[in-house]
């Protein structure tokens, strides 16, 4: 699973890098939840909630229909 999540990741992270961010994968629960770090502009920036909906989570449960639910740790 954590192939197909990098997979998804690497889809959306050229749009997170235009804007001086990233998404590191930082675990995967075997109940299907996904934590992800948020990098560079992306830790600060106000819409980084939007970005983590919209964009990361959408990719991953495109890619990965098991995941359940997708997190920002710091």
């Amino acid at each position: 699973m954590k192939n197909e999540i990098q997979k998804a990741l690497n889809s959306v992270r050229p749009y997170l890098q235009a804007d001086n961010g990233d998404v590191e994968l930082v675990d995967v629960s075997d109940d299907g939840i996904v934590k992800v770090r948020l990098l560079g502009a992306c830790e600060i920036c106000p819409l980084s909630i939007m970005t983590l909906r919209a964009g990361i989570e959408r990719a991953i449960m495109r890619e990965v229909p098991a995941v359940k639910r997708i997190e920002a740790v710091s």
